[in-house]
C-alpha cells in the first residue's frame, strides 16, 4: 500500500498508538525537546506534546519523519508551531551549543 507523501518526501503526519503503552508517528519535522514525562515534537500539523511516564524513543529518524515511542500515554494536544519555526533553532542545536 502506498502512503501519500507530504512536504520533502516524507510520509503524511500519522499517529498509531496500541493500548497506550507504544505508538508510531510520521510526519515528524524535528524534536523540540523530551523525557520520560513530556515529548515536544513539531510535526506538519503543528507542535504535538505527548504527556504520559516513562516516555522513551525506541527509533527515530527524523530524515523519513518518523518516531517509534513507548510509555503510558497520558495526554496528546497539538499547538501552533508558527513561533517555534520562527526561532530556527531546534533541540538539537541547542543541545551543541
Amino acid at each position: 500500500m502506498d502512503e501519500k507523501t507530504g512536504t520533502a518526501g516524507r510520509a503524511s503526519h500519522r499517529l498509531v498508538f496500541a493500548d497506550r503503552q507504544s505508538g508510531s508517528l510520521t510526519g515528524i519535522r524535528d524534536v523540540v525537546s523530551f523525557d520520560e514525562n513530556r515529548v515536544i515534537l513539531d510535526t506538519d500539523m503543528g507542535l504535538l506534546t505527548i504527556e504520559g511516564s516513562g516516555l522513551h524513543m525506541k527509533r527515530l529518524t527524523l530524515e523519513k519523519g518518523e518516531v517509534d515511542m513507548e510509555g503510558k500515554v497520558d495526554s496528546l494536544s497539538y499547538s501552533s508551531n508558527e513561533g517555534y519555526r520562527k526561532s530556527g533553532e531546534s533541540w538539537f542545536a541547542r543541545l551543541f551549543r
